[in-house]
């Protein structure tokens, strides 16, 4: 009988949950203005104790709103916000967060012309410092900033690779070394994003581990 190897089970990962949340979320994500502003409200969405199936869910009632832009975010009502988010099944937070992203949206624009590119170029490409400018966003915290960064990395060479302490405990859940450089090393050439997203996915569901391993080994 053949061992399953821990390239194995990295293969199996990236099959099974390498998606992307902006992927789920229909954001088509590039390095341009429109499609970082919605990877941003995402990421608010995200870092909020709820389903990540309703801050997705959420995200895409929001764009179909036509909130896809700091300026029509801000110019909505607070009451068009709740609505968009209700319907998306983010109720628990609705409120509090609708007023958040008003607040954001009006950030996003006054300090950095509605272009979050801005706020990289102005950390230098700095990691760090990009984490600590994303939590100036109303209801944007550490954890918040780790999503917009993982997944960001997809178009922000600068933040690449990006595999945070989330993304580690899916690693530990399957027995992975965590180590970020291993992780990429057996994961050939999946794109870092894919294989951060699939990780955290592991992190989040308790059934996953257990999935991943059986198709490992099959």
């Amino acid at each position: 009988m053949t061992r399953t190897t821990q390239r194995d089970v990295v293969h199996a990962l990236v099959d099974g949950y390498g998606r992307t949340y902006a992927a789920q979320a229909g954001i088509r994500l590039r390095d341009t203005p429109q499609p970082l502003y919605q990877l941003l409200v995402l990421a608010c969405l995200l870092s909020a104790r709820i389903r990540a199936d309703a801050a997705v869910g959420a995200s895409r009632e929001l764009s179909q709103a036509g909130m896809r832009d700091p300026r029509r975010m801000a110019a909505a009502t607070w009451q068009q916000r709740v609505d968009a988010l209700g319907r998306g099944g983010y109720r628990r937070y609705d409120e509090r967060t609708a007023t958040q992203l008003g607040e954001g949206a009006e950030l996003v624009s006054r300090r950095y012309g509605g272009d979050l590119r801005r706020l990289r170029d102005e950390a230098h490409g700095d990691r760090e410092a990009m984490r600590r400018a994303l939590q100036d966003f109303p209801g944007l915290g550490p954890a918040g900033a780790d999503i917009f960064l993982r997944e960001a990395q997809a178009v922000w060479p600068q933040a690449s690779p990006y595999i945070d302490s989330k993304a580690l405990q899916g690693a530990r859940a399957l027995d992975l070394p965590p180590s970020p450089a291993r992780l990429l090393r057996l994961a050939d050439d999946t794109a870092p994003a894919v294989l951060a997203a699939a990780l955290v996915r592991v992190a989040l569901d308790k059934k996953a581990p257990a999935a991943v391993r059986e198709a490992a080994a099959a």
